[in-house]
């Protein structure tokens, strides 16, 4: 049984220890820091954690650990990193690795070669998002000509009560400088690159008008895949006429077919007919943090590399950077 120590105790830590959870006696979250005590307390009541710390210096120095998953504020990632590195142990954290490129890039230069570190970047496993990936892989599409995916939402209008409902959900999107893209559209860039393989961008417009975040709440990509695919990715938070909710709709047309993402279904259209898998979103998105974390324990078992190594991560974040460069 591999014992973790968990560095976080926000409102992401709750998926991540349903996922551990999940995992049965194969792994256990034995120590979770948090300089929040009521925070910490709560987390280790639920899920009984038996150690709890203020902060990651002193759940590390204590010992008895053998990895760290890190799922605080991005600020703060690449110094529980380090320590964790100090340590000598195995590292899983949260996206993206650092607030801005250049810090990612110096983090990973950092580490290199001393611990194994992850990325905790748990889109590209939801279930659904593994489907499609089976479907291009086997051809049954052709080669891809062109992709849409949409992530429209009005999470940032104000429901009857005058509450923003996005801000309700996740309180911390509201101080981010770097709010839709580098908080969330990342995770649907990273997903493209899974499905559809090395992207360039090749041109983005980012907007704000919500007055009650910091950060941007609108974002258009343009991309192109290596075989020529154009690539597009859309966000809007205050989409009029969309739920609060955010659902990912994404259609990928190639020669032979079409993947259609769209709502609670997944279909394959071709001319020979339409397959159609129901889908329950909200048990793929439970299962993408507990198919992350497994996926981490079988390459530290077996020693093979991370889809989501540092280097992979790090071509995600080049896109990001360039987007805000020049949208």
């Amino acid at each position: 049984m591999q014992r973790i120590g968990l560095v976080g105790a926000g409102w992401v830590t709750q998926h991540h220890l349903d996922g551990y959870r999940a995992l049965g006696d194969r792994v256990r979250v034995v120590a979770i820091a948090d300089p929040s005590a009521e925070a910490r307390a709560a987390r280790a009541a639920e899920y009984g954690i038996q150690a709890t710390y203020a902060d990651a210096a002193a759940m590390l120095a204590a010992g008895g650990l053998d990895a760290v998953d890190v799922a605080v504020p991005r600020e703060h990632h690449a110094a529980v990193c380090l320590l964790a590195t100090d340590h000598g142990l195995p590292i899983l954290c949260q996206k993206p690795l650092a607030p801005t490129l250049p810090e990612a890039e110096a983090l990973v230069a950092a580490i290199d070669g001393r611990v194994r570190l992850m990325v905790h970047e748990n889109w590209r496993f939801r279930p659904h998002y593994r489907q499609m990936r089976r479907w291009l892989e086997a051809g049954r599409i052709g080669r891809p000509r062109q992709a849409l995916l949409t992530i429209l939402t009005s999470g940032l209008l104000p429901d009857a009560d005058g509450r923003l409902p996005a801000i309700v959900r996740q309180p911390f999107m509201a101080g981010l400088e770097r709010m839709l893209l580098m908080e969330v559209l990342i995770h649907h860039v990273d997903a493209l690159r899974f499905l559809l393989g090395p992207l360039a961008l090749e041109g983005a417009t980012l907007g704000k008008s919500c007055n009650g975040i910091r950060g941007e709440d609108r974002a258009t990509l343009a991309m192109r895949s290596g075989d020529g695919a154009a690539v597009t990715l859309v966000g809007d938070f205050m989409a009029h006429g969309h739920p609060p909710q955010q659902l990912d709709r994404l259609e990928i047309f190639g020669e032979a077919g079409t993947i259609r993402l769209a709502g609670a279904g997944l279909e394959l259209v071709r001319p020979d007919g339409t397959e159609t898998l129901p889908l329950d979103l909200d048990a793929n998105y439970k299962a993408s943090y507990r198919d992350t974390i497994a996926h981490f324990l079988d390459r530290l078992a077996d020693g093979g590399p991370f889809e989501t190594a540092p280097a992979d991560n790090l071509e995600t974040l080049r896109i990001v950077e360039r987007a805000y460069a020049i949208g």
